[in-house]
């Protein structure tokens, strides 16, 4: 079965360093994705392992063999692009059949692979239709059905979804998990949609600057992610710069400036240290609810769908995001409203102050 191992892989363009020194291991069935800004690396990383791109340092192994050099069609893979790779000539059944048949695979076992993938994907009624007939999602699924012809254990996918729209995108995002996860494949998906690798990933892989910043569950990065970087790209945060005042059995008391204080279970930094308080808009409430109350002034109220965000300006400049469910049939403040904002201290996640700067830290440059 194929764990896929890379060690120290770099890929150079010029003075553009596009992987540098990457060590990482997709383990046999694990659904991996990996995201980050534009131009971190991921595509590279991806081609890299297809054999697509060589790299200029470091191995790549596929189920225990080492693989640089390997053409891409001994790798035993399949492969999944952006842009919908279909022969526009060829229906459904041609497009999927097409891999056995050049490989010469026996006509009987070359249809029955096809009957089952084409049950797999639900495009039994569709098998005799060309890719201009078909939707955007329904060409997709063929061409994920023709990556998995030849019986590979190992799927890439290159931003499989990025050229459909949000609902069909929405919807093929489980089918691939499910596919996937039916089969008992190895897959490692390469994605920009931050909620489309939180939602079907076993773990997930943060890119920046042709490194990886950092992996795990997408529970962990979420709720407790061990980067700066990591908590302002996966989803939103809000930060605010600080300085631990007193560490006591319940946490760290952190010194916001203009009188303000907020309350951490977090008691791994200094007495005296420059920090960064980090939490989810999601956690924050309106009210006094809790140990940590900050007041401030209402900027902005912003309506998306069932979810309205409320930017509130606090004394000393900043400004944070509380979001809230209009489901909660509570009244709204007003902008110039004087507020309270609450949020518990388990919430509240607390970074050492960056060498270079909190802006620098979180830019996605």
């Amino acid at each position: 079965m194929p764990e896929v191992k890379l060690v120290n892989v770099t890929k150079r363009y010029g003075r553009i360093i596009a992987n540098d020194h990457i060590n990482l291991t997709i383990k046999d069935k694990e659904y991996i994705s990996v995201i980050g800004p534009s131009g971190c690396g991921k595509t590279t990383l991806i081609k890299c392992i297809a054999g697509i791109i060589e790299p200029d340092e470091g191995e790549i192994y596929i189920g225990g063999r080492l693989v640089n050099n390997v053409p891409i069609e001994d790798r035993g893979i399949g492969y999944v692009f952006q842009n919908i790779a279909l022969f526009p000539h060829m229906t459904v059944w041609g497009n999927i059949t097409y891999g056995p048949r050049v490989r010469g695979f026996p006509p009987e076992e070359t249809e029955a692979i096809a009957r089952e993938m084409i049950e797999m994907i639900k495009v039994t009624a569709r098998v005799d239709a060309y890719p201009d007939e078909l939707s955007g999602g329904t060409q997709q699924k063929t061409a994920v059905a023709r990556a998995l012809m030849t019986r590979s254990r190992l799927l890439l996918l290159d931003e499989p979804l990025g050229a459909l729209d949000l609902k069909v995108r929405a919807a093929l995002r489980y089918e691939l998990r499910r596919i996937v996860k039916d089969l008992g494949l190895t897959a490692l998906h390469v994605t920009h949609d931050q909620e489309e690798a939180m939602s079907i990933s076993d773990r997930v892989v943060v890119m920046r600057r042709g490194r990886i910043i950092e992996s795990g569950r997408p529970i962990e990065l979420y709720m407790r992610p061990k980067k700066l970087f990591t908590a302002n790209f996966v989803g939103e945060a809000n930060f605010l710069v600080g300085e631990v005042k007193l560490i006591t059995g319940e946490g760290s008391i952190i010194d916001l400036g203009d009188g303000m204080k907020i309350l951490s279970r977090d008691r791994s930094r200094e007495m005296g240290e420059r920090v960064v308080v980090a939490f989810r808009p999601e956690f924050a409430s309106l009210g006094r609810t809790c140990e940590n109350a900050l007041a401030g002034k209402m900027t902005s109220i912003i309506y998306s769908g069932d979810l309205v965000r409320l930017h509130v300006e606090l004394p000393n400049g900043d400004v944070i995001v509380v979001k809230r469910s209009l489901r909660l049939y509570e009244p709204i403040p007003r902008a110039g409203d004087e507020v309270t904002v609450s949020v518990p201290p388990e919430n509240i996640l607390v970074y050492p102050y960056p060498e270079r700067g909190l802006h620098r830290e979180l830019s996605l440059e």
